[in-house]
């Protein structure tokens, strides 16, 4: 999935860290997309691509959802 997205986005994931409950991404965007838009198209199409490929999944998590509507994101310029 994140390379699907790096090519068709720009968007590079530097590293990625699996917690116990959460995830934490390390990414470059380009300059000119904000923050909130590279966000929004992890978020978006990591759900649907697992929601497709485990179905299962949706109905283990609470409300249905695998992404919290939130985010912390720290940039660097």
């Amino acid at each position: 999935m994140c390379i699907k997205i790096l090519h068709r986005y720009e968007i590079n994931f530097l590293e990625i860290e699996n917690h116990e409950n959460h995830v934490h991404f390390l990414i470059q965007g380009i300059p000119i997309m904000s923050v909130f838009k590279i966000v929004q198209i992890v978020k978006s199409i990591t759900a649907r691509e697992i929601f497709l490929k485990h179905k299962e999944v949706k109905k283990l998590l609470w409300d249905g959802n695998l992404w919290i509507s939130g985010f912390y994101a720290n940039t660097v310029g």
